[in-house]
């Protein structure tokens, strides 16, 4: 079984940075991809951005150039630094991991960027 425990949420002014932390535990298997996703009230949850085993990444267009993923393979973590931040990242941040044991989701951190 496959956990994923995320951290970093929390509330931050409009143009500060946060970073998401995913810490992956149990029988992973090959990891095929690791991905962070948000979902914002009344709103569908979207893809924000995805690393896949060649560590190749994919954005999310409202996020480029302001948000970036990586992973650090041996402590199984995926992390998402967040600058720049607007109101509109406002949501419910989820990470997401593909591997030949499992599909799962994390337990959701919330990031609220407000004044």
């Amino acid at each position: 079984q496959v956990q994923l425990v995320e951290s970093g949420g929390g509330l931050v002014q409009p143009g500060g940075s946060l970073r998401l932390s995913c810490v992956a535990s149990g029988s992973i298997g090959t990891i095929f991809v690791m991905s962070w996703h948000r979902q914002a009230p009344g709103n569908q949850r979207e893809l924000v951005a995805r690393i896949n085993g060649a560590d190749t990444t994919t954005y999310a267009d409202s996020v480029k150039g302001r948000f970036t993923i990586s992973r650090d393979k041996v402590k199984n973590t995926l992390y998402l630094q967040m600058n720049s931040l607007k109101p509109e990242d406002t949501a419910v941040y989820y990470c997401f991991l593909a591997s030949a044991r499992a599909n799962t989701w994390g337990q959701g951190t919330q990031v609220t960027v407000s004044s």
